[in-house]
C-alpha cells in the first residue's frame, strides 16, 4: 500500500492519478499516523508555504514518518515534500523539517552573476549530473526536462541524486537508501516524471 499524506497543502489528485496510471493498485490518502507506519511506501506531495508542514508535527505524522523510514518503507517527498526532508527552510524559520538530510532550504538570490534572477523558478528545466546508482532516477538521462515551480531551493550535498541550475546549482533530486525527494513535480513532468514515479511504484 502507498500512503499519500494529506497535510492540506499538497497536489494530491494529480499525484494519486499518476500512481494509479502506473499500476499502483492500492493508494490511500491519509492523515492517520497508523496508516503511515503500516504502509510499504509513503508519498508526501507538497506545494505552497513551508510553514504548512507544521501540521505534520501537530498530527503526529512527523514521528510516524520517522518510524516508517526506520522500518524500511520507501519514502518520496515532492516539491515542499523534498524541502521538508531537510532541517528546515528560511521561508519559515520556526518550523522544523524532518532533518533526515543536513542543511536548510534557502530562497533563490535576487541577483545572479550581476543580473536579476526571477523568483519563483517556474517552468521546464533539466536534470544534470544524474547519479547512475540512483534507484529513483533509473532510465533518466542527463539533460532530461522536468517541471518546476518554487522559490526556495535545497542545497547540494553528497546525497544529491541530480542537480538543476537556476541561480547556481540546487538539488533537483535527493536519495539515501529508502528516502528520496524531488523538487520538481513528476506528475506534471511528462515522460521523465512518469519514469520517476514508475521507478518508485516498482521499488
Amino acid at each position: 500500500m502507498i500512503a499519500v499524506i494529506d497535510y492540506k497543502a499538497g497536489n494530491l489528485t494529480s499525484v494519486v492519478k499518476a500512481l494509479h496510471y502506473l499500476g499502483a493498485s492500492e493508494v490511500t490518502i491519509t492523515q492517520d499516523p497508523a496508516v503511515v507506519t503500516s504502509a510499504a511506501k509513503v508519498v508526501l506531495p507538497g506545494v505552497g508555504h513551508f510553514q504548512a508542514t507544521q501540521l505534520l508535527t501537530d498530527l503526529g505524522l512527523t514521528e510516524a514518518v520517522r518510524e516508517s523510514i526506520a522500518k524500511g518503507a520507501w519514502f518520496l517527498g515532492i516539491c515542499v515534500g523534498l524541502q521538508w526532508l531537510f532541517e528546515g527552510s528560511t521561508e519559515a524559520p520556526n518550523t522544523a523539517g524532518l532533518g533526515h538530510f543536513a542543511g536548510k532550504c534557502e530562497r533563490f538570490p535576487a541577483l545572479f552573476e550581476g543580473a536579476e534572477l526571477k523568483s519563483p523558478h517556474v517552468g521546464w528545466n533539466s536534470l544534470e549530473a544524474v547519479r547512475p546508482d540512483s534507484l529513483l532516477l533509473q532510465g533518466v538521462t542527463d539533460g532530461g526536462f522536468v517541471y518546476y515551480t518554487h522559490s526556495w531551493k535545497a542545497p547540494v550535498l553528497p546525497d544529491t541524486a541530480s542537480v538543476t541550475y537556476y541561480g547556481g546549482p540546487f538539488t533537483g533530486a535527493v536519495e539515501r537508501e529508502n528516502v528520496m525527494g524531488v523538487q520538481f513535480h513528476p506528475e506534471k513532468s511528462s515522460a521523465v516524471g512518469l519514469q520517476v514515479l514508475k521507478n518508485f511504484v516498482e521499488l
